[in-house]
């Protein structure tokens, strides 16, 4: 096997173990706020997201600065265990303070994939081989997240909230083994990583400025859905909790096999004609997913919305890949995930003020018109989205 294939198996491996454990912890904050136990309000949940996706933004920025002192495999390895430990620590929470500690801690070993394993898959397969590996690998964490949902929401109903997080920590740990088995014996050379300085970094945010409006509401969206679209399912429809988490699972499903098939649309089609598309159709299924008073027509909302969004993360991170130079990479995807990072620390914060004050639905309505607005941007005659393939 080559070393980018054996790379960018490794890497979708980390990346499907890490996205599901993202959500799993997520999912089981319905069942606690409907028994009142540890959660008691919906500022709770947005109180954790927010704090959750801060310490990941400010770790993603201390592991890029001193990743040329260590080696990407002792950094996968150390991402995987303390993902699997801190869900076991999690499960034995019995107040907030206690959930709220453990759960930073959480998000510190989940701040690592991200930024480096992007960045080695980037490096490992330029130019025209981006589209597909990009693709391929976004597929796989959105299939761990499939399989999250549609596990979580099941066992938690069945028999308690602590067993699905045990049963994870399990599958994330094997996940992580094979992951690393399969780099152990390469060499990951970063002799060529370029200076972290300021004008470094500034370079960078200047050469990807035109895709930071893209980040930040893909970021946003994904916290949003996360975080709150399990509790819209079900408090607002009273769908049980094994339906909500099948219902989840198949709206990852379609972003899975979108992503999967993201290679072949982009050369078919054209990445930037695709990427408008899924703003555009992102935007509006969120608007209808948010204003449905029907089970119906949320579901339908919530796999249109599927659909579309996970045409955006692909597509954002083979423009990346495409627009800075190899050396300068790991830097480029630290800053787009941090993007992603606050918009969604700041988004998850407001939805659960605004889900207290105004319902559960309003997050996702706030969504769909701040989408639509974004969304011009990129229909502007003067920006243009800079890719070969585009």
């Amino acid at each position: 096997m080559t070393f980018p294939r054996r790379v960018l198996i490794s890497a979708s491996l980390f990346h499907a173990l890490n996205d599901s454990a993202t959500v799993a912890i997520p999912m089981v904050f319905p069942l606690l706020y409907n028994q009142q136990f540890i959660i008691h309000d919906y500022t709770q949940i947005g109180l954790l997201s927010n704090f959750g996706l801060l310490t990941t933004f400010l770790f993603q920025i201390l592991v890029v600065h001193f990743s040329h002192r260590f080696d990407y495999r002792s950094i996968l390895a150390s991402s995987f265990v303390g993902i699997s430990l801190t869900l076991v620590l999690i499960s034995f929470s019995s107040s907030y303070a206690f959930l709220f500690l453990l759960y930073l801690f959480f998000r510190v070993f989940g701040s690592f994939y991200h930024t480096l394993g992007l960045a080695w898959v980037s490096r490992t397969h330029p130019s025209h081989g981006i589209d597909l590996a990009m693709g391929i690998q976004s597929g796989s964490g959105n299939l761990g997240v499939f399989l999250a949902f549609i596990s979580v929401g099941f066992l938690a109903q069945k028999f308690n909230w602590r067993l699905p997080l045990l049963a994870w920590s399990a599958i994330c740990f094997l996940l992580g083994l094979v992951s690393f088995l399969l780099v152990k014996k390469l060499s990951f050379q970063t002799d060529d990583l370029g200076r972290l300085d300021f004008s470094s970094w500034h370079e960078t945010v200047r050469k990807i400025r035109k895709h930071v409006i893209g980040f930040m509401f893909g970021g946003a969206c994904w916290s949003v859905t996360i975080y709150f679209a399990p509790s819209l399912l079900n408090h607002k429809f009273n769908i049980p909790l094994g339906k909500t988490g099948l219902y989840l699972a198949l709206w990852i499903g379609l972003g899975t096999v979108i992503s999967y098939f993201f290679g072949h649309l982009s050369q078919k089609f054209g990445r930037s004609r695709i990427y408008k598309t899924g703003f555009i159709g992102a935007s509006l299924s969120l608007l209808l997913l948010g204003a449905s008073n029907k089970p119906l027509w949320a579901v339908l909302g919530l796999f249109l919305f599927g659909s579309f969004l996970f045409i955006l993360y692909p597509a954002l991170q083979s423009y990346v890949g495409n627009t800075v130079p190899p050396k300068s990479q790991h830097q480029a995807f630290s800053v787009v995930s941090n993007i992603q990072m606050i918009s969604g620390a700041v988004i998850s914060l407001l939805a659960g003020i605004l889900s207290d004050r105004f319902g559960i639905a309003s997050p996702f309505l706030v969504m769909g018109f701040l989408g639509l607005g974004a969304s011009l941007f990129y229909f502007f005659p003067l920006v243009k989205l800079n890719s070969s393939r585009a």
